[in-house]
């Protein structure tokens, strides 16, 4: 353990990171801004490709920082697993989507395992960082780590640490954002912890890696069912014609006992649509029921079909149907300022409006292309006159620059579900 924590501080030992999108690549970018020689491993020979040119396709990796590390010969990419031989510690930051049945995905996991196995060697510290259901890394990952004999904690190293990365936030990045850190004996946690302390401000020890596992579901089932719980109340709102916007504002003014939470046409982004029915599922296998997990899925699922329903009836006071109809879907991402359309429920919007007749179009400065099989045709010229024609428009995600007020004045029927045209009160405007 000493050698391993000594090669950390002395910045000699050699990083690597399988998976080279969201988590892993900021991860590796830092790694090798703080001196230590990164090899990342992606399946995609095209991101290898542009990485080892120093070219960045993530929004919060800075092309010109890449560079300079690529240039250095601090950072460098391959699609040789292979060389997982050469590296001192490996963190696996791969995607862990649901099965058809919302049962949890592991396989990319499994994958990056298989590959790090016939690599182990004396000393070698391996971390999950892929959200998972508690129990993963002891029960998958160890034994096939362990399959030849070597024994954890003293011939190499297993940890589990939460990713926590939050695309296009400016202000909590991978070096500032508090890292929790646990190992599968007190000497795993140790050297993650000593690992992580190299380019982080804050890391968190915890007793053992479910607990660690278990921290990222409980973060995001919190966000997931506090939206629930608001999508919910905007629902009653709406039955009760209430500005769902203002009570919030005004719940808000309390300086305690009570936390904002938006309501929104639907769940996004890899994390919070999935995570908790990790837990959900994990909870179920030890004889346990997840209820407010499963009945917070099931309202924010519902949003995209309830986005639909007043875009329909919207149309239906003009004397239009959907059937026909030219309709426009503003902001296809599923954040503010990132191109990430993982889990955007503008995705479902779009297939849900296209399969009633309608004629669908989408806006989104940050987003190049929709995923195949996805309806709708991209629309560039956000002017008064683009915008000419359309029968109805449906604010899906706002994006910082674009002024809403165009769809209004271009005489639309839109349908805010983010109160992005808070202070604006026409016939024209229907608030979710």
């Amino acid at each position: 353990m000493e050698y391993a924590i000594q090669r950390l501080a002395d910045r000699k030992a050699h990083l690597g990171v399988i998976g080279l999108g969201y988590v892993g690549l900021p991860l590796a970018v830092s790694y090798a801004q703080a001196g230590f020689h990164v090899v990342g491993f992606d399946l995609s020979v095209e991101k290898v490709e542009m990485l080892n040119r120093g070219e960045s396709y993530i929004i919060d990796v800075d092309a010109d920082e890449l560079k300079e590390v690529v240039e250095k010969g601090l950072l460098e990419a391959t699609t040789d697993m292979s060389r997982i031989a050469e590296v001192d510690s490996v963190n696996i930051c791969v995607p862990t989507p649901l099965g058809k049945t919302k049962d949890p995905d592991i396989t990319y996991i499994q994958s990056a395992v298989n590959a790090i196995a016939p690599c182990l060697h004396k000393g070698m510290l391996v971390i999950l960082e892929s959200t998972t259901y508690p129990g993963t890394t002891e029960e998958v990952i160890l034994p096939l780590l362990a399959a030849d004999g070597a024994e954890v904690g003293k011939d190499f190293f297993l940890a589990f640490s939460p990713e926590r990365v939050d695309p296009g936030n400016p202000t909590y990045n991978t070096k500032n954002i508090p890292k929790v850190v646990g190992g599968v004996t007190p000497s795993c946690t140790e050297v993650a912890k000593n690992l992580y302390s190299q380019i982080m401000e804050t890391v968190v020890p915890v007793s053992s890696v479910r607990v660690a596992e278990t921290v990222k579901l409980l973060e995001n089932t919190f966000r997931s069912v506090n939206i629930g719980l608001v999508n919910e109340i905007a629902l009653m709102c709406s039955a009760m014609d209430i500005d769902v916007w203002e009570v919030i504002d005004g719940a808000a003014t309390k300086p305690f006992g009570f936390m904002p939470f938006y309501p929104g046409p639907g769940l996004g982004g890899h994390c919070i649509p999935i995570d908790p029915f990790y837990l959900s599922w994990k909870a179920k296998q030890a004889g346990s029921e997840a209820r407010f997990i499963e009945l917070a899925g099931q309202v924010n699922q519902s949003m995209p079909e309830h986005v639909v329903n007043l875009v329909s009836l919207g149309l239906n006071d003009k004397t239009k149907s959907v059937k026909g109809s030219k309709i426009l879907v503003v902001g296809v991402a599923y954040k503010s300022a990132i191109d990430d359309v993982r889990e955007s429920p503008a995705l479902d919007i779009l297939e849900l409006l296209s399969d009633l007749g309608a004629e669908m179009s989408w806006y989104d400065e940050h987003v190049p292309e929709l995923p195949g099989g996805i309806h709708g045709t991209k629309i560039t010229d956000w002017s008064k006159d683009g915008l000419a024609g359309y029968d109805a428009a449906v604010v899906v995600t706002t994006h910082p620059m674009v002024d809403h007020t165009l769809l209004l004045d271009a005489g639309l029927l839109v349908v805010d579900t983010r109160n992005a045209l808070k202070g604006h009160e026409c016939d024209n405007l229907i608030k979710l």
